[in-house]
């Protein structure tokens, strides 16, 4: 009797624990449909205010042609891309996204060399919504993903991927980008000092000592027949190519040396 009890309990707290665990994957799945929502709101807000921008900097800056071309084949591909996956998220979608957004700023950035364009009251309204526009973006972001990495988190931990997989919760996918070039961290250099070797260790004692001994002059190497007589006042010694003193016609120089000692 108290067998089939203690079994009977043991399989109400399974149930229980399934019926939680279903529970969670269900409330972390909505949530990231709810912040992703989020997102998309202000993506199809970006949608709008981008033709505007390009037809009020185009007015007042026709040489930014090929810039303007671009962010619009940009929005155009970030729409269609919407529509295709009926407004969920994507890699290739948050690439294009991410590619949109560099554009719009390398835009702001362009306008600065147009003071007339910098002071159109309707450019600077466009601005102010498409910055503000950016920034909850980029906070929406921030927010989804970090609900994707705890959903994923569930998806991949035991004992819940049990669950996981008999109920195909499948992991959900970052907003993010995945473009290596991008992330790619830029290489700085320092001329040659990058091509220099490192070095393999400190130097000794015994190394510096013989490299400080090595790099004073010894008088005793130096042959003095080089040289001259010390001229007045005390300056240096001068070369035998270049005598101080020059000897009277009267007294002729030795022709023949003395023998040796």
């Amino acid at each position: 009797m108290w067998f089939f009890v203690i079994l009977l309990v043991v399989v109400v707290g399974l149930a229980l624990w399934a019926v939680s665990l279903y529970n969670g994957f269900i409330r972390s799945r909505n949530l990231i449909q709810e912040s992703w929502r989020q997102i998309d709101v202000e993506l199809n807000r970006r949608y709008d205010l981008i033709p505007n921008l390009v037809e009020t900097v185009r007015a007042y800056a026709a040489h930014e042609r090929n810039t303007l071309e671009n962010i619009t084949k940009l929005r155009n591909q970030a729409a269609s891309l919407a529509q295709t996956s009926q407004g969920g998220a994507s890699a290739e979608r948050a690439e294009v996204e991410e590619q949109l957004s560099g554009a719009v700023r390398q835009l702001m950035v362009s306008v600065e060399a147009y003071p007339d364009l910098k002071s159109n009251i309707n450019f600077l309204e466009l601005q102010k919504e498409l910055t503000a526009t950016e920034d909850r973006i980029a906070a929406g972001r921030r927010f989804y993903n970090a609900n994707v990495r705890n959903y994923n988190t569930q998806v991949e931990s035991f004992p819940s991927v049990l669950i996981a997989n008999t109920f195909h919760f499948e992991k959900a996918t970052y907003f993010e980008v995945n473009d290596q070039a991008v992330r790619q961290a830029p290489k700085v250099t320092f001329g040659e000092i990058s091509d220099r070797p490192e070095a393999t260790s400190e130097p000794t004692t015994a190394q510096l000592t013989a490299a400080s001994d090595a790099a004073l002059p010894n008088p005793q190497a130096y042959d003095q027949s080089q040289f001259g007589q010390p001229g007045q006042f005390g300056t240096p010694a001068q070369p035998a190519e270049q005598p101080i003193f020059t000897q009277p016609p009267s007294q002729p120089p030795t022709l023949n040396p003395p023998p040796a000692q």
